[in-house]
This record gives C-alpha cells, sequence and structure tokens, in this order.
C-alpha cells in the first residue's frame, strides 16, 4: 500500500449521526441531537486510532442519516474517488448515522472506482452515553481501512465487532448495537482489533462497476412501494403521476403482488416505468413466479432488499432503459 512505510493513510469522511451525536444526559441514548460533533471532536476522543494509521478527517455533511439525500451521495461519491485516486491516501473511513448506513455503503459499492479499502461505521449510542459504541467501531474502522487483506473486497461495513459487505448488511433492530447482520452471512470480523476474514463476495463491487455519477447532478426518481393485504393501486399510480422512472415493489414472499396493485404496475410498465420485485421478507431471493409477471415486464430483484434494489435501478437508468440488461445488473451486482 502507499504512504508511509510505518503506517498507512486513512482518511475520515464525517455524515454525522449518532456516531457524532450530543444527549443532555450519559444514560440516554435516544432523543439526543445527531451531528452535533464535529469529526475533530471524534479523532480526539479515540487517540489510538493513530497508533494504527496517519490519519486526516473531512466533514462532508452533518446529518441525522434518516435525512439522507441523493446531493450528499453524490457529493460523497465524488470526493471518496477524488481521494482514493491520490498515492497518498491508502483508504477512507465513513462515519454515518446508522437508519440508512446500508443504502450509503449500497451506493458507493456501485459508483467508487478503486479496489483500495473503503468502511463505513457508526453508533448506535450517542458520542455522550456512558456506553458509546462509537469510539471502538472508529477505531476498528481505522484498523479494518488500513489493513491490506480489505483490498478489493467492496464497501466494507464495520461495526460491533463485525465485518460485512455493503452489498448483503441491513440494520434488523432499532437499537440495539448488534443491529447490523447480513442475511448471506458476515465476511468476517474484528478479533480483538485484528480483521479477519471469512467469506467472500462474488458480485460486481467497487473497483469493478460500470456506473459513473462524478458528472451526475442527480439521480432518476425510483419509489418503492410496500406491499401488504387489502393493497390497491393508489401509491402507484401516485408514483406514476409523480413522474417516477422506475418503482420497486416490496412485495409480500417470493415478491408477490396484489391483484389490485399489479394492475397498477402493469400499466406504468406498459407506459415505460421499469417495475422491480423485490421483498419485505428480509431474507432470501426474488426468483421468476407468476407468468404475469414476467408478461408484464416486471424484473426480479434477486437477493437485494427494497431500499437497495432502488439503487441499483437509479443507477442502471443512468445508463438504459434496456430491460433485459438492466435485469443482468441485478443479477451481476
Amino acid at each position: 500500500m502507499a504512504g508511509s512505510a510505518e503506517k498507512p493513510n486513512v482518511t475520515i469522511l464525517a455524515t454525522g449521526g449518532t456516531i457524532a451525536g450530543n444527549a443532555a444526559e450519559g444514560t440516554a441514548t435516544t432523543g439526543y441531537k445527531a451531528g452535533a460533533l464535529g469529526i475533530d471532536v471524534l479523532l480526539e476522543a479515540v487517540p489510538a486510532i493513530r497508533d494504527y494509521a496517519q490519519v486526516t478527517g473531512e466533514q462532508i455533511a452533518a446529518l441525522d442519516s434518516k435525512d439522507m439525500s441523493d446531493e450528499v451521495w453524490l457529493k460523497l461519491a465524488r470526493r471518496a474517488n477524488e481521494l482514493l485516486a491520490r498515492e497518498d491516501v491508502d483508504g477512507i473511513v465513513i462515519t454515518h448515522g446508522t437508519d440508512t448506513l446500508e443504502e450509503t455503503a449500497y451506493f458507493l459499492n456501485l459508483t467508487v472506482h478503486s479496489k483500495k479499502p473503503v468502511v463505513i461505521t457508526g453508533a448506535m449510542r450517542p458520542a455522550t452515553a456512558i456506553s458509546a459504541d462509537g469510539p471502538m467501531n472508529l477505531l476498528n474502522a481505522v484498523r479494518l481501512a488500513a489493513c491490506p487483506q480489505a483490498y478489493d473486497r467492496g464497501v466494507l461495513v464495520c461495526l460491533n465487532d463485525q465485518i460485512d459487505s455493503a452489498r448483503n448488511v441491513t440494520k434488523t433492530h432499532t437499537t440495539s448495537v448488534d443491529t447490523f447482520k447480513s442475511p448471506l452471512g458476515p465476511i468476517g470480523c474484528m478479533n480483538d482489533g485484528h480483521p479477519t476474514f471469512y467469506n467472500t463476495v462474488d458480485r460486481r463491487h467497487a473497483g469493478n462497476t460500470e456506473f459513473d455519477v462524478m458528472s451526475a447532478a442527480k439521480l432518476p426518481y425510483v419509489k418503492i412501494i410496500y406491499g401488504h393485504a387489502n393493497d390497491d393501486a393508489l401509491f402507484v399510480d401516485a408514483a406514476v403521476k409523480a413522474g417516477a422512472q422506475g418503482i420497486v415493489y416490496a412485495g409480500t414472499g417470493n415478491g408477490s403482488i396484489h391483484q389490485d396493485a399489479e394492475e397498477a404496475l402493469a400499466r406504468a410498465s406498459k407506459a415505460g416505468i421499469v417495475v422491480v420485485r423485490s421483498t419485505r421478507a428480509g431474507s432470501g431471493t426474488v426468483i421468476p413466479a407468476e407468468q404475469s409477471y414476467s408478461d408484464a415486464g416486471f424484473l426480479n430483484g434477486d437477493s437485494l432488499n427494497p431500499q437497495k434494489c432502488r439503487i441499483l435501478l437509479q443507477l442502471a437508468l443512468m445508463q438504459t432503459t434496456d430491460r433485459s440488461r438492466i435485469q443482468e445488473m441485478f443479477y451481476e451486482y
């Protein structure tokens, strides 16, 4: 790796979130102000980081990740690509709120054009909590980004001593520090601070993707519609009226669609809107099912959850509207 012969050069890009949260009391783990503390404060709180890397920090945003936007995503992707193209940067760590952490991770997994380590971390408890998990998560993320074995594994998510692929990981619990899980399994763990890998992800990832957002002003408008009993056409028709270029339907079971919603989705598909079937089930692969789905031109979301289907569809629509090619992308990425 480039940089110091003794220590790799790691840049930390801060976006806010609970890891930078400030609460009125040390016992408070909810009701805090997310993103209140700057990157300098976070670095000062964990001086041991500098034992593992030459670290610099930049503040990209200071927000609660529930408010994450395409604008911040594009800014983050551009800055990450600029830094990773430099010989004096060996890896990047991104601090992020946990609510949409998996989405940002997957977006970067598709838009970063470097095989150098990119690690996203966060915290479930604010920095002011007596049991704050952020300091150790940040330390481990830097250790991981400085690790040669993290090269060419795509964007990684590291919290609570676990290493996950950006493609597979999701938030599974509202408040637990052990919230991030991968239905297909983690790819490694931090063994007393030492990154250890046990699995790989074969899908195309950072450093081997076709998506370029360096000059993009915005992303295509794609909406997620959540399937349920007694569903109807209301939200499908509303998405079409609002100008959606794509729709992800988070269906029941194997991406199953309520008959009333299916009729509306078929109309949308016929009008040129790309429809992708996903599932609200939490795990499993959406595979071809009803013949009517195929006849209407609906695509299969594979094992991506709805929120990640949306991201891949957004980026795919920047490349093409050819449905066969977009379906291939869902099997490649």
